[in-house]
């Protein structure tokens, strides 16, 4: 008999997540180890470590095994990775059919594991889909301000209501 706790459901109920629109993606690194960049760096700009390498090459690859999904911006941290992810109609407007948020993620994922011979990731990731041009917009900024705060603590603010 299993006694682990049921893992509780991040994922917004009833929602489709192949559903045209954007999405926040932040994905850890297990145990939150701090492995994407470069320590103590003699830089002012931190850069990226070998594994932080992969895992860019990972997320520049989405579009490309998934062409409805663009990456719109993204922020390689020291632990974890922020992303805007934009599932697209065709010129026309029309609705293709387009993976979920999940699979991408999972085969980027995958993807990284493969290339490093073992799993770097947390289980899961975490979601926030926006709802409006003022929410894109503070979670553009948000994105593009995170690498250059001396804390990597990822405090996501909530940007649900905007």
């Amino acid at each position: 008999m299993n006694n682990l706790p049921k893992r509780k459901s991040i994922r917004m109920a009833g929602y489709d997540y192949s559903a045209p629109g954007a999405y926040f993606i932040t994905v850890c690194v297990a145990d939150r180890r701090a492995i994407l960049w470069n320590v103590g760096a003699a830089t002012s700009r931190p850069s990226l470590s070998l594994i932080g390498s992969v895992v860019q090459t990972a997320i520049e690859q989405i579009p490309q095994h998934y062409p409805m999904i663009t990456v719109d911006k993204y922020c390689i941290m020291p632990d974890h990775i922020h992303m805007i992810l934009s599932v697209n109609t065709d010129v026309d407007g029309r609705q293709i059919a387009a993976p979920t948020v999940s699979t991408a993620i999972g085969q980027m994922k995958r993807w990284v594991s493969v290339q490093l011979g073992r799993s770097i990731w947390q289980k899961s990731f975490i979601d926030r889909v926006i709802r409006n041009d003022k929410g894109y917009q503070a979670i553009w900024e948000y994105i593009e301000n995170n690498p250059i705060k001396t804390d990597t603590a990822y405090d996501i603010p909530d940007f649900e209501n905007m």
